[in-house]
């Protein structure tokens, strides 16, 4: 089979196109044939060295979180799941991905894939879409009539956060750039601020003080203490990327996102693309022989939304 496998650390070049071996499933296991998956900014840091303490890889790797596509064989003990079942997965990070015509997947991670979008594009849904969901509900434990900035809602996290922030009938502000301003009205947001200015003395935002902040954008400490001044008391402040200092004098909580698979969770949000609550967006669909290039635009800036990431 065709995959995307890297031999060692490094900058996006270590990324090779290449013949590799067909997996077996192993018990627990299923062998899926992928219609797509997708790149997420921790391929890039893991791919890089910078995670290798946290998550240590056998070279060559497969990466790949993201997974969609049909089961093609069932490991010893797997019940519940036929051959030719459609399915999604968040894969885990140790192991290899998606980034091949074919990817093994712990059962246990596997949900019914979306039956109202195209096979590839569902490959976009499970890491950002978990992400969103444990950042709201698990860790900031937003409620109908809670406010929440979700700060960098621009990118694929922050579509996800305020569509399902929306859907629990909280007061939505986000933080993006003009060319995200219409979307993210289109999925439920309540205010739009263009940027958030933090040497303003006083420092605040629109709205503020806020039951949650969900910060999804690089930050500095000194951004993210910023951003806890704007919680109120009580509420709760959750990071993708910088961790949160602790402020416990108020009763604010805070955590910094590790998210995980779940599939039941997973199964949620598939149940709501499905109902036409929640909306996949596709930024780009490419080749996979292509990915070599995506973490290259990634690494420029060059990349803007969700691109997938189609085998031949």
């Amino acid at each position: 089979m065709k995959a995307v496998r890297y031999h060692r650390y490094g900058d996006s070049d270590v990324l090779v196109y290449e013949e590799a071996e067909r997996p077996a499933p192993g018990p627990g296991q299923v062998l899926v044939k992928v219609a797509g998956t997708s790149f997420n900014p921790v391929d890039a840091a893991i791919r890089g060295g910078a995670l290798h303490e946290v998550f240590p890889l056998a070279m060559p790797h497969v990466p790949g979180i993201d997974a969609s596509g049909t089961v093609a064989e069932l490991g010893a003990g797997v019940e519940g799941r036929r051959v030719g079942d459609a399915v999604v997965a968040f894969l885990p990070m140790t192991a290899d991905g998606a980034a091949a015509e074919y990817a093994l997947a712990p059962a246990e991670a596997l949900a019914a894939a979306p039956r109202t979008v195209a096979p590839a594009d569902a490959a976009a849904l499970p890491a950002v879409g978990l992400t969103a969901w444990q950042s709201l509900f698990e860790l900031a434990e937003v409620r109908a009539g809670q406010s929440v900035l979700v700060n960098g809602a621009g990118g694929a996290v922050g579509a996800y956060a305020v569509q399902l922030a929306e859907h629990a009938g909280a007061v939505v502000t986000a933080t993006a750039s003009a060319r995200s301003a219409d979307r993210l009205r289109d999925y439920g947001a309540d205010r739009i601020v263009g940027h958030i200015d933090y040497t303003a003395a006083p420092f605040t935002v629109e709205g503020a003080p806020f039951d949650a902040v969900l910060n999804l954008a690089p930050t500095t400490p000194e951004e993210i203490a910023a951003l806890a001044g704007l919680v109120a008391d009580g509420g709760a402040l959750v990071s993708t990327t910088t961790p949160p200092p602790e402020e416990p004098r108020r009763g604010v909580r805070t955590a910094r996102v590790l998210v995980r698979s779940d599939a039941d969770q997973l199964a949620e949000l598939v149940s709501r693309v499905d109902a036409g609550r929640l909306r996949i967006d596709v930024a780009d669909r490419r080749p996979l022989a292509d990915l070599p290039a995506v973490h290259a635009d990634a690494a420029a800036g060059r990349l803007a939304g969700k691109t997938v990431l189609i085998p031949a």
